[in-house]
């Protein structure tokens, strides 16, 4: 009963199951992959294995084992010799569905004989139930020895020790190497020559010294890949080659755009006002390494695209790590945020005076993480911007006039005459003064008191400076007592209770 019962379980489960497709070992399910690794094989000299990416099942078994390998190493020749691009094939196991052939088909390369074209193509075809592979076409595997007829040794090569044309280091014969590699020299040279010329033609119209190496790079590379046109390398190494300067190439361009940024940025810097010394020193820096990086990150990313890989897995995980970052920083970033919220906001700038909760102090410095201040007494108070930005910020230094606001209390016993007098007075020694803004009521009697008659001055001194201000405001100060004093009254005195005087010990 029990194993009856295993059973059952067992063929619940199974039936449960999504049957998976079998994995080719030899890497053919798509275009571009079964012909990497058929040169793969063949410059391992396992032409053996090279010829299972062929179609030979119009052979008979014998002639398989015996013809395969010899045409796959013709293949392999044909491939290497002709301007052949691995990259140009599909990455998808469906094949290139826009090309116009059949979804079976997919163009390997076209030779020219007798202003004829010929097409050598890859099927895709089941070798077993569930197993589809890409393989060179039975009708194109016929071809294979007429289009390598074609193949063959150029008049320059003919010249050559035959040691230098036979001898091969990654199936590509030694002198193209050694072509490939004094060519490289030479034009290094020639592009170093060139790129000092452009760069001096330029500099009267803008200091472009630091785009020399670049531009010296971007014109060697573009020598370098016209002369691969009179040596190539065999496809594998023709392609690693490519990609390697290809990826250089957008590197350089996205250098050469960080050179400029960097010169933009300087003039831009020059031209700040000297007290913006945030957005210079904090903002600038930072928002310019941020783009630097922008920059790299898309050349790399669009070589990486042109390759055929999928970016959006790298993004996906450039996201996820961003996040990670983000929560384990989430006080650094709390100050970063909020030091761009007071550069951005600009509340105070550096040299201001400004009242932060219940302190004063003059703004020394603006970061992205923190604030430094320096108080009346001299110390130094470094406030984290995520607290900086959320108080209420007094900008003392902002003032284009300071308020100039006084009481006065007189005695009591004060007439009205003297009282008269003594309004009349500040409102001149306020009018006459060319620095005081008096108002339509600089002086106006307020209220009486329980001890004494209240009056309020009230008046702006029209200077910013804080200096400055204090002097006027002594001076003003000084004229009122007098005034008070010529009209005959005084200043109040407050009532004290009467203090019992101590009594002596018996």
């Amino acid at each position: 009963m029990l194993r009856l019962l295993a059973a059952l379980l067992l063929a619940v489960t199974l039936q449960g199951q999504t049957p998976t497709a079998p994995r080719d070992p030899l890497e053919r399910s798509t275009p571009q992959s079964s012909v990497m690794r058929f040169l793969e094989a063949c410059h391992a000299k396992d032409f053996n294995k090279a010829s299972y990416y062929l179609d030979l099942r119009k052979m008979s078994p014998a002639d398989r084992a015996k013809d395969g390998p010899e045409l796959a190493k013709q293949l392999e020749d044909i491939l290497d010799d002709t301007p052949f691009d691995i990259a140009t094939l599909s990455r998808d196991s469906e094949g290139d569905q826009t090309d116009g052939l059949s979804p079976s088909l997919e163009r390997l390369d076209t030779l020219h004989v007798d202003g004829q074209a010929l097409n050598l193509y890859l099927e895709r075809v089941q070798l077993k139930a569930g197993l589809q592979v890409w393989q060179v076409s039975a009708d194109s595997v016929e071809l294979i020895p007429e289009a390598h007829k074609l193949v063959a040794e150029t008049p320059f090569e003919k010249k050559l020790p035959q040691v230098l044309v036979t001898t091969q280091f990654l199936s590509t014969p030694i002198w193209r190497w050694f072509a490939l590699v004094l060519m490289g020299i030479l034009l290094w040279m020639l592009a170093g020559a060139l790129s000092r010329a452009l760069v001096g033609i330029a500099r009267p119209l803008m200091p472009l010294g630091e785009l020399y190496f670049p531009v010296r790079v971007l014109l060697s590379i573009a020598g370098f890949r016209a002369a691969m046109e009179f040596a190539p390398p065999s496809a594998l190494p023709r392609l690693f080659i490519e990609r390697a300067m290809g990826l250089l190439f957008s590197l350089t361009l996205a250098w050469m755009a960080t050179v400029v940024l960097d010169l933009f940025a300087a003039r831009w810097h020059s031209r700040l006002d000297p007290r913006v010394q945030a957005i210079s020193f904090s903002v600038l820096p930072l928002g310019r390494q941020i783009l630097k990086l922008s920059l790299f990150l898309i050349a790399v990313l669009s070589v990486v695209s042109a390759w055929g890989y999928n970016t959006s897995t790298i993004l996906a995980g450039l996201g996820v790590g961003g996040l990670a970052i983000a929560l384990a920083a989430q006080k650094t970033l709390e100050n970063l945020f909020g030091g761009v919220s007071v550069i951005g906001d600009r509340p105070v700038l550096v040299g201001d005076v400004c009242r932060f909760g219940d302190r004063t102090g003059t703004v020394m410095h603006i970061g992205l993480r923190s604030t430094r201040l320096r108080t009346p007494e001299r110390t130094i108070i470094c406030v984290p911007n995520s607290q900086f930005s959320t108080m209420a910020l007094e900008n003392i230094s902002g003032r284009d006039k300071i308020w100039f606001h006084l009481k006065l209390n007189l005695r009591q016993d004060t007439t009205t005459d003297q009282l008269q007098s003594v309004l009349s007075s500040i409102e001149g020694i306020l009018a006459a003064s060319n620095k005081v803004e008096p108002g339509k009521i600089p002086v106006r009697f307020i209220d009486v008191g329980e001890y004494s008659l209240n009056l309020e001055v009230a008046a702006y001194v029209m200077t910013s400076d804080g200096d400055e201000f204090l002097a006027i405001q002594q001076d003003l100060l000084i004229r009122i007592l007098q005034a008070v004093e010529k009209s005959g009254t005084a200043l109040a005195v407050p009532m004290q209770e009467a203090v019992q005087p101590p009594q002596h010990q018996k």
